[in-house]
């Protein structure tokens, strides 16, 4: 398997989900883990990228005359469940049992990308700069998103191996509940 020092590289390297069955059921399990967490991550990010994106779009709509304020559009732009319209949950993935391990990571990542526009006061910048960074973070969030997608689709190899060895008794259920000490 090809070692990275980054999950992301170990996640979506071609080996990481190719002979499962050739692999300790506790190997599957840690890629498994890994995955997940590199979901969480991502899903993160992405929901990072978004947040400024709706930001980005908002102050531009309001420009044109189809929002009135962004201040009061930010409670909209910022709440967890998207409102009619609008894309899919923002939630931390679909598997959100773990939190995001490089949030701060993620955040500065979105900064750099945004460096020369403060979003904090969007009004003081002009349509050209603010649509530039639109094209950027929106090209990031579709890198991001078909990471996701890919990193995804590993988990479901996993898991799918996992509930094989159960379904065909190669693994033992009773290996899942605590030990008597």
């Amino acid at each position: 398997m090809v070692q990275g020092n980054r999950r992301i590289d170990r996640v979506l390297a071609e080996d990481f989900v190719t002979d499962l069955t050739a692999l300790p059921l506790a190997d599957i399990r840690e890629r498994r883990r890994e995955a997940e967490q590199e979901e969480v991550d991502l899903s993160y990010l992405r929901r990072v990228l978004q947040g400024r994106l709706d930001i980005l779009r908002a102050e531009l709509a309001r420009r044109a005359g189809d929002e009135t304020d962004l201040i009061q559009a930010l409670p909209r732009i910022l709440a967890d469940d998207p409102g009619p319209g609008q894309r899919g949950p923002r939630g931390l993935g679909r598997h959100a049992a773990a939190e995001p391990s490089r949030a701060d990571a993620h955040r500065r990542h979105v900064e750099s990308l945004i460096a020369d526009v403060d979003l904090s006061n969007p009004q003081a910048h002009d349509d050209e700069s603010l649509r530039a960074v639109l094209v950027r973070l929106e090209d990031e969030e579709r890198r991001v998103s078909v990471q996701r997608r890919a990193v995804q689709s590993a988990m479901d190899a996993l898991t799918a191996e996992i509930t094989r060895r159960y379904r065909d008794g190669d693994a033992d259920p009773s290996d899942l509940l605590p030990s008597e000490a």
